[in-house]
């Protein structure tokens, strides 16, 4: 998979504070070599904002790094410009939906625990629109129509040609719910069991009797990116998400998703309980 603008601005980061702290330097100390305040540097390092690649090169200079490095520094720089196909929406839509479709275009495997709803990328139209409905009640419905546009649009990362792959468990009260009504459901479940055909695509179901289990505080979704450190956790809330990037808060995501994995039905069980409760719909 092809890297990314935030995945290119988020490693330069890293790497900036990496070659500053070998150096054995400060922020202050570092930015007053290039002219730059303390505040600047440090926005460079926590991958905060735009970088200036002649700032870069200066750094890198100063930092001892051979020529091939400072290159590919210098050229990270200038490649990392965030330019997604929903920057051209006529309609603006929230900052962590954008930070969101930012991050996922560049993913490379995607964890998702969902406990109230089918995941989003596995949605179909019509469960979509029945959502987002209910979730915002006071919401235009040109609004809602924008929302599930958006929502069918992240779901053509399924089509690439090197997709990320999906992992879902979803809790068997977000099979059983019924949404939209019987019709919408139980299209909603044969196209979750179509799209778990797909070899990039991975569901499980925690069923009911698996009783009390690792992550009680809701529905959450670990991006993975090329490497450990480029991972976050997203958790959605009402009226925005929260991101998590800290290594003890991924850990800790990591660690229940594991957790839910193994205490989830196997493949070819959740399948099963999807057909069945396909047809009590």
């Amino acid at each position: 998979m092809a890297v990314g603008p935030t995945t290119r601005r988020r490693q330069l980061g890293a790497d900036l504070r990496r070659l500053r702290e070998l150096k054995g330097l400060t922020l202050e100390e570092a930015g007053a070599r290039v002219g730059v305040s303390k505040a600047t540097l440090s926005r460079y390092e926590t991958k905060e904002g735009s970088v200036k690649w002649p700032t870069v090169d200066a750094l890198c200079r100063e930092y001892d790094t051979s020529d091939e490095e400072r290159l590919a520094l210098v050229e990270l720089a200038k490649a990392a410009k965030v330019q997604g196909w929903w920057r051209s929406l006529a309609d603006p839509i929230p900052d962590s939906m954008n930070l969101m479709l930012t991050l996922e275009d560049e993913v490379v495997r995607e964890d998702h625990y969902a406990c109230m709803f089918i995941p989003g990328l596995l949605q179909t139209r019509d469960y979509a629109e029945a959502v987002h409905r209910a979730s915002e009640k006071q919401c235009p419905e040109r609004e809602v129509q924008h929302m599930v546009d958006i929502r069918m649009k992240r779901q053509e990362l399924l089509q690439r040609e090197d997709p990320p792959h999906i992992w879902c468990v979803i809790d068997e009260a977000a099979v059983r719910r019924t949404v939209g009504g019987t019709k919408v459901m139980s299209d909603q479940l044969r196209h979750v069991l179509t799209m778990a055909e797909l070899p990039h695509i991975t569901v499980q179901v925690l069923p009911f009797s698996t009783g009390a289990h690792a992550p009680a505080v809701g529905s959450f979704l670990l991006l993975a990116g090329q490497t450990p450190d480029l991972d976050v956790v997203y958790v959605d809330l009402i009226g925005g998400g929260l991101f998590m990037e800290k290594p003890k808060e991924l850990e800790r995501y990591r660690l229940a998703f594991q957790y839910l994995k193994a205490q989830a039905l196997d493949l070819d069980s959740s399948a099963q309980l999807i057909h069945r409760i396909s047809k009590e719909s």
